[in-house]
């Protein structure tokens, strides 16, 4: 277990848990010290965590939010809160958008609150790498005055999930499949507990890309992971006798895309993704028979969001 969270860990009560949420939903930070004994509790649970996490239906399905704070205030009001709805976050908690950092303390305190009605896999943006590039960590630099809360959070980002698995129908990830996965007992058997590598089975769940011109797999444009057509989304799913693949990734201006005769669901739910795409966001919420019903929202009011005079952070792949 990570030395750098678990140094000055110390216990941590209901109440102050409560307190922490109340604080973060007001996007307000909490104290270095208060993030380092949430990131120890959130470590004990993940840890116990599969690459492969098992979720109950009913269940809410979201994409990325990457930082877009008041938007995730708008997704609760349209989902519901948390424990009130079970909910399946699918990665990308980071970078880009102004308030990482209460954001991801907001999804974790929540989960070390309420463990069994929110579960949290991981994105490509929950790595180091990206995250010295694209916000996060200038981020935490600027409103902590260290890195340390930095590195709490993506010590913590080793633990997430790889992926999830809804009523054993629905295969959950954050961006696809790889050519050298043909089963979820090989997902399973990853190590996951490690910064995100640049190519291999772990990348690919986290980068791949549905692609419908391309048959097969093929090379990404992002320079990591694949595309992948309708074959392997089928033998995929014909091998593990599932039934759909959810997975987020990338932007749809509707909040979601159906490919490859609906066993594909692309869910997006950054509205107006970097202030400025003007596009939809949605949620996928579950029954408890698996039937599917889409809400799709739009940014929060400028008069409530607050933005600071600062630009996103740069480009790739909007």
């Amino acid at each position: 277990m990570s030395s750098f969270v678990s140094a000055s860990a110390s216990a941590l009560s209901i109440s102050d848990l409560d307190r922490q949420i109340a604080q973060l939903k007001r996007c307000e930070t909490i104290s270095e010290a208060e993030v380092r004994s949430l990131c120890q509790k959130a470590l004990e649970i993940l840890i116990e965590e599969s690459n492969v996490q098992r979720v109950d239906a009913p269940v809410t399905i979201c994409g990325d939010i990457h930082g877009q704070f008041y938007d995730l205030r708008e997704l609760f009001d349209q989902g519901g809160e948390c424990p009130d709805t079970n909910y399946l976050f699918l990665g990308d908690y980071v970078d880009r958008g102004f308030y990482s950092v209460e954001t991801f303390l907001l999804l974790l305190a929540l989960k070390v609150r309420y463990p069994d009605r929110i579960t949290l896999i991981r994105g490509n943006h929950e790595s180091r790498q990206i995250t010295q590039v694209y916000g996060f960590y200038d981020e935490c630099l600027r409103k902590y005055g260290s890195v340390n809360v930095w590195r709490c959070c993506t010590e913590i980002f080793d633990y997430l999930a790889l992926s999830a698995l809804v009523e054993n129908h629905v295969f959950c990830v954050h961006g696809g499949l790889s050519p050298t996965i043909a089963s979820l007992d090989e997902v399973r058997a990853l190590d996951r507990k490690q910064e995100v590598p640049h190519d291999g089975s772990m990348c690919d769940l986290l980068w791949s890309d549905p692609d419908d011109i391309n048959e097969d797999f093929g090379l990404s444009p992002r320079g990591a992971g694949y595309i992948f057509g309708e074959g392997p989304v089928e033998r995929f799913l014909h091998l593990n006798k599932l039934e759909l693949i959810a997975r987020a990734h990338q932007l749809e201006m509707e909040g979601y895309k159906y490919m490859f005769n609906n066993r594909l669901v692309t869910v997006w739910s950054a509205p107006n993704y970097c202030y400025r795409c003007d596009n939809i966001a949605a949620i996928l919420e579950f029954d408890q028979d698996l039937g599917a019903e889409f809400k799709t929202f739009t940014a929060a009011p400028a008069d409530v969001r607050g933005i600071p005079a600062k630009r996103p952070a740069p480009d790739y792949f909007l």
